[in-house]
């Protein structure tokens, strides 16, 4: 049975069954085992060519997509972003991690038709203490804005709460142009999920809604600009000035018992939300 349909402010949502909740959970474990796979690649000398090679090979193995193959004429699995590059940046060769950097590592995953998106970030080796607070602001603001996911709810309750701590709280820029996402039955679904906003404003969020929210923050300001990728003609994001920017990124269904985190890699954190 698929999920249920409604039509709010000229968006067509798909409200999920916990048959497909389910799909969409063991499509996130997967991912999330990706991700923990990872945190033994990345370190200092290795190539941002090596996260796409491991991360591809295992969820092919694992019988699952990369489903952002092929996406709008992207060719890879994953999209690597290393310090300054906020997001959509194509893994490369000779791109070198050093100690200090910052890496983004963000992919979407399909099995068995469910789909499930998360980006983490990585230090290599021993990074800056401004880094290191970066890290671990965004990381925060993730589950801020996860907290306001709730039936009844608004999307700008999510993006409040993360554009407050990080701004007001934190002195960090809250990147607005990118933002979350509905997802399933493709990676992209309405409704857009800003990481800025308004408390009490925006869509309502009911019960079988399954979004992204993924704040990126930049060191400084939260302004973003493009960049090519020598040899190429890839557009990706990076910071306007030069600043450091992490992201975190978690998969999520709205239920009447509250968010349930679908990318979670570690039960203990998570354990509220599963």
């Amino acid at each position: 049975m698929k999920g249920i349909q409604y039509v709010e402010v000229k968006f067509l949502i798909t409200l999920k069954s916990p048959r497909e909740i389910e799909g969409m959970r063991k499509s996130g474990a997967l991912l999330a085992n990706v991700h923990k796979g990872l945190r033994d690649i990345i370190k200092p000398g290795i190539s941002s060519w090596e996260i796409e090679e491991f991360s591809n090979q295992y969820i092919v193995d694992h019988g699952g997509v990369p489903s952002e193959k092929g996406f709008e004429g992207y060719k890879y699995a994953t999209c690597v972003c290393v310090n300054d590059e906020v997001a959509h940046a194509i893994p490369r060769k000779d791109l070198i991690l050093l100690n200090g950097d910052i890496v983004k590592v963000d992919m979407t995953v399909a099995l068995d038709g469910y789909q499930s998106d998360s980006c983490w970030s990585y230090a290599v080796g021993e990074v800056s203490p401004d880094i290191k607070r970066l890290m671990d602001v965004t990381h925060k603001a993730l589950y801020l804005g996860i907290d306001q996911a709730v039936v009844g709810n608004r999307l700008g309750d999510i993006g409040y709460a993360i554009q407050h701590y990080v701004e007001d709280e934190n002195d960090m820029g809250d990147v607005r142009d990118l933002i979350g996402h509905g997802i399933q039955p493709s990676m992209h679904e309405a409704p857009n999920v800003p990481h800025y906003g308004e408390p009490g404003k925006g869509l309502r969020l009911k019960e079988g809604m399954t979004i992204t929210i993924e704040p990126m923050v930049n060191l400084g300001t939260w302004e973003i600009s493009t960049r090519v990728v020598p040899g190429d003609t890839w557009e990706y994001y990076v910071s306007a000035d030069g600043t450091p920017s992490a992201q975190y990124e978690h998969t999520l269904a709205v239920t009447k018992d509250g968010p349930k985190i679908l990318t979670s890699q570690d039960p203990e954190f998570d354990k509220k939300y599963l």
